[in-house]
């Protein structure tokens, strides 16, 4: 099940949300303001990140500019009891699958989570648009 970790000031999300839709992916929703992510959820989503804390952690945002915080000197464990307490941390939207990952929207990117056979039928129909075929 694709899961779609968002919040509700966050334009990214809704056009994450919007695409999914448009594409008929099923998803669940989750506000993780509302409804944070715990420990283990942080642990599996940054275990399949390809940078680690630098993908999933805001550090140029305004509510990481008001904490007086150097994460580097954070344990993991105590790294994800802070994320835990402070949601606003974390990038959005956060799109995950068992296989794949997306933080943050992006629309070439955001194709992965496309059956397979959606994304052969797509780049067919590119590749005749281009001439290629």
């Amino acid at each position: 099940m694709l899961k779609l970790f968002t919040s509700p000031s966050c334009t990214s999300c809704r056009k994450a949300r919007a695409w999914l839709t448009k594409h008929d992916i099923t998803f669940e929703e989750r506000n993780i303001m509302t409804n944070p992510l715990n420990t283990v959820e942080l642990r599996d989503i940054l275990a399949m990140t390809e940078n680690g804390t630098d993908d999933l952690i805001s550090t140029r945002s305004k509510a990481f500019a008001l904490l007086d915080i150097n994460l580097e000197t954070l344990s993991l464990k105590q790294l994800l009891e802070f994320l835990v307490i402070n949601p606003a941390l974390i990038r959005r939207p956060l799109i995950v699958n068992k296989t794949h990952l997306q933080i943050g929207y992006n629309e070439d990117e955001i194709r992965c989570f496309l059956p397979r056979s959606v994304r052969r039928l797509e780049l067919l129909k590119a590749q005749v648009m281009a001439g290629l075929i």
